[in-house]
């Protein structure tokens, strides 16, 4: 699987975050970016948060007010079905090492995004996807945490490969 990073996204906390052409990427995340909320968000098990443009595509064409970075994704990616995501897979973009953790459980933060009466959360994740059912249309829509491997300086479409997974 590969795809490419359109977008790399930060803020000093909370969403939306905004595109910068290039970051460093730590254990801790990208440099320069922060969490409104540090007791639930980020740490080396939530450092990054990859979301697919295809997904937003679908939010978009469903009614929903999203653009990348709006979720709070630090990568915005293309070409990747994130149906095929799955924890402990190993991505690599530019000299940085991905390890997929967990699903991400949107919030009430998102609640900005909800529009004729419908709730964005419900279209991010639903009891199949917290069941670890990949069957579901909503998995990994919301997206995907991954720890940082190996640090390093990431840019604006570096292609985005998987590479292994983790033993």
């Amino acid at each position: 699987m590969r795809g490419i990073v359109e977008q790399i996204n930060i803020s000093p906390g909370g969403v939306p975050k905004l595109p910068v052409a290039e970051a460093f990427v730590s254990t801790q995340g990208i440099r320069g970016d922060s969490w409104a909320h540090p007791h639930v968000h980020g740490g080396p098990l939530q450092a990054l948060l990859l979301i697919s443009t295809g997904d937003l595509d679908q939010l978009i064409a469903d009614g929903f007010p999203v653009f990348p970075g709006a979720l709070g994704e630090n990568l915005t990616i293309s070409g990747i079905d994130f149906r095929a995501l799955r924890a402990r897979q190993r991505w690599r973009v530019g000299p940085v090492v991905l390890e997929l953790t967990k699903l991400r459980v949107p919030c009430r933060t998102l609640d900005r995004y909800n529009t004729n009466g419908q709730r964005i959360q419900e279209q991010l994740y639903d009891a199949q996807a917290k069941a670890g059912d990949s069957t579901t249309p909503r998995w990994a829509r919301g997206g995907f945490y991954a720890s940082v491997l190996r640090e390093g300086i990431i840019r604006a479409k570096d292609i985005i490969e998987l590479s292994d997974y983790a033993v």
